[in-house]
């Protein structure tokens, strides 16, 4: 039997999910790499529809009405079905089948719905359907600094069977209507002194009634009808309206490009003679349906974020959350989380963003707009481990050397890698270790993870000990030992952290004490860096206490519960009861480097069963939590007091997590190429083709063999 080796959008199809009004449910998202917009409950309703420089916050807009009633208040079920290009939503409410298909249109700043409804009655009969408009469209001079991104009061007008929306300085505009209907003004909108664009508010909640959109449709007994929502933005008014009529001419044709776009895209993902990407990923042969769905699963969530809107200061950038929060950001952590990824799928725009990085200060913010190019937010304390171990990846994977001699901000792109690697020292108070800072600059949500925690510095031993390989790169054999040296004076400090027999470390705080904390990045990160520097019972000790505490069927726990700090928070990326996309990734690395790989291929078969939502979600709850989906662990949502975003970047880790510990494949600084994994245990005839590594492109099968292909 012949197995794909190239995704399509069907094969990344999410199960369908049926919830009613305001379940735990994370409303999906869809973009076509020049927004983003998020599709909420009803059959029709959207939500944070974003194209960058336009924004509107969260504002939700095309609240559905059948028949003057509002839908939501029939309390029927609906039925979501999620795909790269389109979400699929339907329900029945009485004799009436309503199905919508919404898709954001390619190459267009437009979404788009088509909506069919279905008469199963004996009698013809007329349907209304209405929407209820509103947008809050706003063109910020800045970038997008906060979690919602910018929005503002908008003044809305009828254009024959259109809403026009727009902000006060007219630089921002929305268009939206349905075919074939008509528009009209809500009539609560203040149109005092006569004005011929009356502005409307909104209420508790973020949305508002700009105007609402109507159509009529004569549906026969055993039939159906349809018609099309468009919303078109703009930076002008004739460019959002242009828009919106090329795209409200074939609505049913903008679901068909969207299906087309989304395939070739998945296919370039593969393809190294593709231009859409400037490089390729490797391609997974292989009969273990659980080992395919995790690595399609791995690249579709690393390309969903790639924007090349017009005005991208970067050209390309990746995003790292979407659909709700941080649009337009790109945050260091995460995107270092994927390093691998980005290096052998776009090593072009790799290279751009580390030294857009670099010519800033990465001590004073969490990540960079591609509006503006400015920094955002606080400094998170893994900058300088992602910043080594994104210069690292792309050296050794794209053979590139000559990069470390460019010059970026006064000096070498080595010198900085050696200044991130030692940035450790100015952080020490009392003690050999680093003191990272307070919670805002780690984990956020867990308050104990502070000051001189262990995770970090045991990446100062290998950041430097990976500095000193990029100096033997380029012949500094005088700078490699003194690095290779600071690290071995460093490591027993580290490894004092350990508390024996317990699997886990403590955190050092200002006052001396220690606090043991249950923590999975202690367990990544100390386990990925300096596995073989710990003696066998602290790894098997370790193992254990992952095993016991840490992992679940289908997904893990970031904080144990037995930690006196699983009280704190409930945010799950990071507390007892998820945990965030890249933690399993990367706790599986830590397995396999920590010499149990059984405990990994193990755990492969529950792990793919949570590739059934989408993109992997900024969390994933565990089901002592919520209960899951389907065999999958649900994706937490966005409301308080979670603030969980549908899909993130760092799915990329589970690339990673396939070449690196599953095939076992060690790429040095200097290209040579290694490989002893344990991906045999799932399939003994396993390959991953097409690796490239500087110039050389090799295959490496499930016996560690590596044969070295021809060129393309």
């Amino acid at each position: 039997m012949m197995h794909p080796l190239i995704p399509t959008v069907e094969d990344l199809a999410a199960d369908a999910v049926t919830h009613h009004y305001d379940d735990m449910i994370a409303p999906s998202g869809l973009t076509n790499m020049l927004g983003t917009v998020r599709v909420d409950h009803d059959l029709t309703a959207l939500g944070a529809v974003q194209f960058p420089p336009v924004s509107q916050g969260l504002t939700q807009t095309a609240v559905l009405f059948v028949d003057g009633r509002l839908f939501a208040s029939f309390g029927v079920p609906v039925t979501h079905e999620w795909r790269p290009d389109r979400v699929v939503r339907r329900a029945t409410a009485g004799e009436l089948e309503i199905e919508t298909t919404t898709v954001c249109v390619p190459g267009r700043t437009a979404v788009a719905i088509d909506i069919a409804v279905r008469n199963t009655g004996a009698v013809e009969r007329e349907v209304r359907i209405g929407l209820s408009a509103a947008a809050r469209v706003t063109r910020s001079a800045a970038a997008w600094l906060d979690a919602e991104s910018p929005s503002e009061r908008d003044s809305v007008l009828v254009d024959g069977d259109r809403l026009v929306f727009a902000a006060e300085d007219d630089a921002a505009w929305s268009v939206q209507g349905l075919v074939g209907g008509s528009a009209a003004l809500s009539g609560v909108a203040d149109a005092s002194a006569g004005s011929a664009t009356p502005e409307f508010d909104v209420g508790i909640g973020g949305n508002g009634r700009g105007g609402d959109l109507a159509v009529t449709l004569s549906v026969p007994a055993g039939g159906a009808d349809r018609t099309g929502y468009v919303q078109a933005v703009g930076l002008s008014e004739a460019e959002a309206a242009e828009t919106w009529t090329a795209v409200a001419a074939d609505v049913p044709g903008a679901v068909r490009a969207a299906e087309e776009f989304w395939n070739r895209q998945l296919r370039a993902a593969f393809d190294p003679d593709d231009d859409e990407f400037s490089g390729a990923l490797p391609v997974l042969e292989t009969t273990s349906a659980p080992l395919r769905r995790l690595y399609w699963w791995a690249v579709l969530g690393v390309i969903w974020f790639r924007r090349d809107f017009a005005g991208n200061v970067l050209g390309r950038s990746y995003d790292t959350l979407m659909p709700n929060y941080w649009g337009t950001t790109t945050f260091i952590w995460d995107y270092s989380l994927s390093s691998v990824s980005h290096a052998l799928l776009d090593p072009a725009e790799m290279r751009t963003q580390v030294r857009h990085w670099i010519s800033l200060d990465i001590h004073s913010h969490f990540g960079t707009s591609s509006l503006t190019g400015g920094p955002v937010g606080r400094w998170y304390s893994v900058n300088d481990y992602a910043m080594t171990r994104l210069v690292h990846d792309y050296v050794r994977f794209t053979g590139d050397a000559a990069f470390l001699d460019e010059v970026v901000a006064d000096e070498t792109i080595a010198a900085s890698v050696r200044h991130w690697a030692t940035a450790w020292k100015d952080l020490r108070q009392d003690s050999a270790l680093a003191d990272y800072g307070e919670i805002d600059n780690l984990l956020e949500c867990v308050s104990s993870y502070t000051h001189e925690v262990a995770g970090l510095n045991a990446a100062n031993v290998w950041s430097m000990r990976t500095a000193a390989d990029l100096a033997d790169l380029q012949g500094d054999e005088t700078a490699s030992a003194r690095l290779r040296a600071e690290a071995d004076a460093l490591l027993p400090a580290v490894i004092d952290r350990y508390l024996p027999g317990t699997g886990v470390f403590t955190a050092g705080q200002p006052d001396g004490t220690r606090l043991p904390v249950r923590h999975c990045y202690d367990f990544s990160v100390v386990g990925t860096t300096i596995a073989d520097d710990l003696a066998p019972s602290v790894r098997d000790e370790m193992v254990a206490f992952f095993q016991r505490e840490l992992q679940t069927e289908n997904w893990m726990r970031a904080l144990s519960p037995w930690d006196q700090d699983a009280s704190y928070s409930v945010r799950p990326d990071h507390q007892w009861n998820g945990a965030y996309p890249a933690w399993p990734a990367d706790a599986g690395r830590a397995l396999a480097a920590l010499g149990a790989p059984g405990v990994l291929t193990d755990w492969i078969e529950g792990l793919s069963r949570t590739a059934n939502q989408g993109p992997m979600g900024q969390a994933h709850f565990v089901e002592e939590a919520v209960p899951g989906i389907h065999g999958g662990a649900r994706k937490a949502p966005p409301q308080l007091p979670y603030i969980i975003d549908w899909a993130c970047s760092s799915s990329g880790a589970w690339i990673e997590l396939v070449i690196e510990a599953l095939f076992g494949i060690s790429v040095a600084a200097d290209g040579t190429v290694r490989a002893a994994g344990c991906v045999a245990a799932l399939d003994p005839h396993a390959v991953l083709r097409g690796l490239r590594v500087g110039t050389r492109i090799y295959d490496i099968d499930a016996s560690g063999g590596i044969t070295e292909a021809p060129g393309r």
